[in-house]
């Protein structure tokens, strides 16, 4: 099976050597030069100019208008799918290698990550105390439009406390072809509607935070089976600075940010 898992990164990083994985230097048409062995997001059909609203997703467009694999994923410079252990060191032994995606996929077509669990408010609701009201708004306005198994997905994801987050996932072709297309149908919509003067700082990324909402709602309204891995972050993920983030957003109606995407540091 040919297997390409975009590695999505924006800095020189140290990258896997397993064939399943390939480097992606997002927003490469914002560069003059990019590392060398690093596939830009710039070359045949791309948005890579929008990777300042849009971050890791120019990975995904650029993978489905680009790529002939048979099998086609997004993982993060920091964050990739491990193997079932309860404590994995954080190198590449320990995620997912070319064999066991292939397994994996035997049996499910879908390979997404374990829920990140909120506990204590609603996907919508932990969206609205982290980011600005314009972006989720304008998606609401969108999804509003689509059919009705779209709609009441959504709304089971909003009202949920539990979701795929990241923006990563490993698919087949067909399942990821079906996806991306209707992810970018959402997202350009919503994108005609948002006046980006209006956001600053880590806002104007307001896409790729949309993208992540977007993901369960695709596969609930189609019904789509799929297996759980867990993630492993390369480096140190602060859980207690974000939990405590997460509660002084929720009582103050701040937006001091949580950290799902590739940044700029």
């Amino acid at each position: 099976m040919y297997i390409n898992v975009l590695v999505a990164t924006h800095k020189p990083y140290h990258m896997p050597s397993d064939p399943a994985y390939m480097p992606m230097f997002v927003g490469s048409s914002l560069h003059d030069e990019i590392p060398r062995g690093y596939q830009r997001d710039d070359q045949g059909i791309n948005i890579s100019i929008k990777n300042p609203h849009y971050n890791e997703v120019t990975a995904i467009y650029w993978a489905a208008n680009n790529l002939n694999a048979d099998a086609i994923g997004l993982v993060h410079y920091r964050r990739y799918f491990s193997k079932k252990s309860l404590f994995p060191k954080k190198d590449f032994s320990s995620i997912l290698n070319k064999r066991e995606i292939e397994e994996l996929l035997k049996s499910s077509s879908i390979i997404v990550p374990k829920p990140r669990n909120y506990y204590i408010e609603t996907i919508e609701s932990h969206y609205r105390h982290s980011h600005s009201a314009i972006g989720i708004d304008a998606l609401y306005e969108v999804i509003a439009e689509q059919p009705e198994a779209y709609r009441d997905s959504f709304a089971k994801v909003m009202h949920s406390k539990h979701a795929h987050m990241f923006n990563m996932f490993i698919m087949r072709r067909q399942e990821f072809m079906a996806y991306s297309s209707w992810l970018f149908s959402i997202l350009f919509a919503v994108e005609a509607k948002i006046n980006f003067s209006k956001l600053q700082g880590n806002e104007t990324r307001v896409m790729g935070f949309l993208a992540e909402l977007l993901m369960d709602t695709w596969l609930l309204a189609n019904k789509k089976t799929y297996v759980e891995c867990p993630v492993i972050f390369m480096e140190n993920e602060h859980i207690i600075k974000k939990a405590r983030n997460l509660i002084v957003n929720k009582l103050t109606g701040t937006h001091v940010q949580l950290d799902t995407h590739i940044g700029t540091k």
